[in-house]
């Protein structure tokens, strides 16, 4: 089975910074896009920005310039580096990996951002 968790969320002030970590496990084969979604509060969940096998990037243009997605292959551990946050970033923080045409979500993880 695979299966993917998050961690490092939490409560930060406004602009400061965290890392969420992602670790996938359950499979020997290198997923073939990784990538972090959010979910405040009465919105839909969108997607955050997500990172190729090759560690080509896509990011979300209320985020660009302050987070960045990284990968270990690996170990199958993707990466956010949350930077300048806002209170606007807060939401639950998903995890999805697609490997072999599946896609697999983590359980998320809580990030407060205070004013």
């Amino acid at each position: 089975q695979v299966q993917l968790v998050e961690s490092g969320g939490g409560l930060v002030q406004a602009g400061g910074s965290l890392r969420l970590s992602c670790e996938a496990s359950g499979t020997t084969f290198t997923f073939r896009l990784m990538a972090w979604y959010r979910q405040a509060p009465g919105n839909q969940r969108e997607l955050v920005a997500d990172i190729s096998r090759r560690d080509t990037t896509t990011y979300a243009d209320s985020v660009k310039g302050r987070f960045t997605i990284s990968r270990d292959n690996a170990k199958n551990t993707v990466y956010l580096q949350m930077n300048s946050l806002k209170p606007e970033d807060t939401a639950v923080y998903y995890c999805n990996g697609v490997v072999d045409g599946h896609g697999y979500w983590g359980q998320g993880t809580q990030v407060t951002v205070s004013s």
